[in-house]
Formats: C-alpha cells, structure tokens, sequence
C-alpha cells in the first residue's frame, strides 16, 4: 500500500480539531441510530448532577457510555461495576475529548433483553385486539363500600395498602384474596385470585405488590393474567411496583397507579376532602338561604307598603272578641248549672233501678222459673213416652207382620216393570210367577191353576 503524497492532501479541506470532531459525531450518529449493547459495567460514577458515566466491556473492547439523569431515574435497579447489563441508547462521539460513547436511554440487568421483546410482542398483540382500548375501561365508584385485595399477604405493598385505607376512608370493607405474585406458580395462583373475585359481591378489586425488576415483575405481563383482568366482572385498579415499572396488566386494568400507596388514595375518597366538599355544600345552601330571605323580605315590604293602618278594625275586633268572650261565659255557666241538673236527675234515677238492689228478687225469680221449666219438661216427657206406646200398639193390631204370623201370606204379581199385590184370581193366571212372603221369609211361585170356588174359604 502507497502512502499518500502532499497533492493527494492538497484536494482535502483542512479541519480544526472541533469541527472534525462535530463531523465525526453526526456521521456517526446518522449511521448507527438507535443501538442495543450488553456488556459488563465498570469505572461507574454518579457526580452531584446525577448524571452516570461507566464503561461498557467484554472480553475484546470497551465502550464509554453516559445516562443522564432524566433517564436513569427510570432505573429501578442501581448498577454496580461488574453487573452485566443490557443498554438501549445511540452511538454518539464527546467532542470535548474526542471520546466515542453511547447515550444511554434504557438500562436492564442481561437477560432482560428477550423478556423486553415478549413484552413489546405481546402489548402490540392485545392493543391490536382493541383490550386496552379507552372505551372499554370502567369508572371507578365515588364512594365504595367493599374492596376486594389481590396481592402477598406479607408483602409492604399490602401494608402500605391498608395503611391509606384506614387514614383516607376507614368505613371501606376490605377482603384480602392472598395470591403469589411472582416465581413459580405466580400464574396459576393469580388466575385463582381473579376468578374468586369475579365471584364476589364486591365493588372493586385491587392488583398490588412491591416493585422489582422485569424479571420479578413478569407474572403480571402474562397474557392469560391479563386476559383475566379483562374479564374480571369488577373494576380492576393495578397497582404494581414503583412509578418507572410498567406492566401488561396496567394497560389492560380499568386504572393504572403507580405504586400500591397510590393505589389506595385513587380508590378511596379523602376524608378530609368529604368534610371539604360537604362545608362547599352548606355554603351553597347558606348562600341559597340568604337570597330567598332577601327576596321575601322584599316581597314582604313590598306588600307591607300596600296595606291601610290597621289599627282601627284591630280595636273594633278586640272589643267584639270581649263581647262574644263574655256572652261565652255567661252560656257556659247556664249550660253547666242545666247539665248539672239533668246529671243529678239521671243519677237518682239510676238509683232506683240500680242492678244491684234487683238483683235478688230476679235471682229468685229465675230460680222458680227454672225449677218450672224442670218440672213440664219431665211431664212433657212421660205424656209423650205413653202416647208413643200407645200408637205402638196401634200399630202392631193393623200391622200385616202379625196377619203373617198367624199363617198368612201376602202374594205380588211380578211383571217386566213392577210388584203388586194380589186381591183376586183375576190378577194373575196359569204360568204368572208370583212372589209370596211369608213371616219368616219369601217364595218365588209360579201359577199352575186358577180355580174360583167361593168353597175354598172355608177350608181356611
């Protein structure tokens, strides 16, 4: 390879150190843009502006890297030399030193990198599927009454929790659904947790724990946990880690907020802001109060100046009510004397015929009438038996039992419709079925001969 000669230099513009340095950062920064680089942290410094500056190494190279404060608070894990890190940000050059770098905006432990593309994929999935659309999100309730809980039953999230609860709104009904929120069964129990509250009479549910990395914070990207969400029948408030940490299930949640403490005071009205808005309340009624007196005052003036002195019929009405006061008397004083009289009256009458004083002679009486009573019924009785006995008697003279008795018998002529009794020959012939009852019993006959000899009777 030749070397260059002074004419080939010649055709070159000359640059002084600062502006070759500014071509050389902008033509490295329109060729790289946006780039993601993991490597291990070293030399970290954090100065007074909160600024970080650290180098980016391997095996084979380093890298000088700066992230300047209003992108590392978004940062929930502090980075240490020797952390293995993953950095989203820009090739840039330091024109000061003349130092190539990269302008950190993101910083993750490694290994973050494939849980921070499922986590793009799958937010470009459910957003696609309109699930965390505007539309569908539900509001809050002003006032609820019940509070359903689902987070660690010994995490600092659900402390911090019920610490708002009882401060801001303490008449709140809470029930806890303890639930694992992240590592190993995190995803069954979750799903658990949020169907149990769908099937609780509550008014909202809350999604809590603490903050931590992705990584800790991955059971809450799952799509079957937010598709749970979805589905909850109740208002869902998430309130998962700390302000920077964003997860599936806060997009997809009716009201995201950014810690657990937040949470709680956007669920539950303040206290004192009740008491506030009740006083706003008054004042209006006050000032509602004021202005109606105001207008009846007016009015009543206004009708005052239309009315004539009354003083004179008041005199005129004052002295006709003494009138009509002492006419009053005197009738009540007469109707009294007249009702005492007739009272006076009733009373001795009602002495002569006092129930007390008649008492003994109806006794008496009722005692005779009764001995009286006895006595016909018990003749009444024995008449009757011996007229009864009689008309037996009677009775059994006519009775044709005791004809029967004696040897007779009473004959029926039986034809297709009915019985009758035979007084004569005339009634039946030879081959008629007759029916004779005797006294002990019946005979079915039937007619051989009919012989009309009167000499008959006498063999009877």
């Amino acid at each position: 390879m030749s070397l260059p000669d002074s004419a080939s230099y010649a055709r070159q513009p000359v640059y002084s150190v600062s502006a070759l340095a500014r071509r050389a950062r902008i033509h490295i920064e329109e060729e790289f843009g946006l780039v993601q680089v993991e490597g291990e942290i070293s030399n970290f410094r954090r100065p007074g502006s909160g600024h970080w500056y650290f180098t980016l190494k391997d095996e084979q190279a380093q890298i000088r890297c700066a992230m300047f404060a209003g992108r590392n608070r978004h940062v929930t894990t502090a980075p240490k030399d020797g952390q293995q890190v993953l950095i989203r940000g820009r090739v840039s050059l330091y024109e000061a030193r003349g130092d190539f770098q990269i302008i950190a905006d993101q910083m993750m432990p490694a290994g973050e990198g494939a849980l921070r593309a499922a986590f793009d994929a799958l937010q470009k999935k459910l957003t696609d599927e309109g699930l965390f659309a505007a539309e569908r999100k539900r509001a809050l309730p002003a006032l609820p009454a019940h509070l359903t809980i689902i987070s660690s039953a010994s995490g600092a999230a659900l402390r911090d929790v019920l610490h708002v609860i009882a401060r801001r709104y303490p008449v709140l009904a809470v029930t806890l659904i303890p639930s694992l929120v992240q590592g190993e069964g995190a995803e069954a129990s979750l799903l658990g947790a949020l169907a149990q509250a769908g099937e609780l009479d509550t008014d909202l549910v809350l999604l809590t724990r603490g903050g931590g990395s992705l990584e800790d914070l991955w059971s809450f990207n799952l799509e079957t946990v937010a598709r749970a969400i979805a589905a909850c029948p109740h208002p869902v408030v998430s309130a998962i880690g700390h302000q920077t940490d964003f997860t599936i299930a806060d997009f997809v949640a009716d009201v995201r907020a950014p810690t657990p403490s937040a949470g709680a005071e956007l669920l539950t009205p303040s206290h004192d802001e009740l008491i506030a808005h009740l006083a706003a309340q008054q004042q209006r009624i006050e000032r509602s109060f004021l202005q109606e007196h105001r207008y009846l005052t007016q009015r009543l003036a206004h009708l005052g100046s239309r009315l004539q002195d009354p003083r004179t019929q008041l005199r005129q009405k004052m002295q006709l009510a003494d009138d009509l006061e002492a006419r009053l008397s005197r009738a009540l004083a007469v109707s009294l004397q007249q009702r005492r009289q007739l009272l006076h009256g009733i009373s001795s009458s009602l002495a002569l015929v006092a129930p007390a004083r008649s008492l003994p002679g109806l006794s008496r009486r009722l005692t005779a009438a009764y001995t009286a009573l006895r006595r016909g019924v018990e003749a009444t009785r024995k008449a009757q038996r011996l007229a009864l006995a009689a008309k037996v008697r009677a009775l059994q003279a006519v009775s044709p039992l005791s004809t029967l008795a004696r040897g007779y018998a009473v004959l029926l002529a039986e034809d297709s419709e009915t019985s009758r009794p035979l007084t004569s020959i005339a009634d039946t012939s030879p081959g008629a079925r007759i029916e004779a009852f005797l006294a002990d019993g019946a005979l079915d006959l039937e007619v051989l001969d009919v012989k009309p000899d009167q000499s008959l009777i006498t063999k009877l």
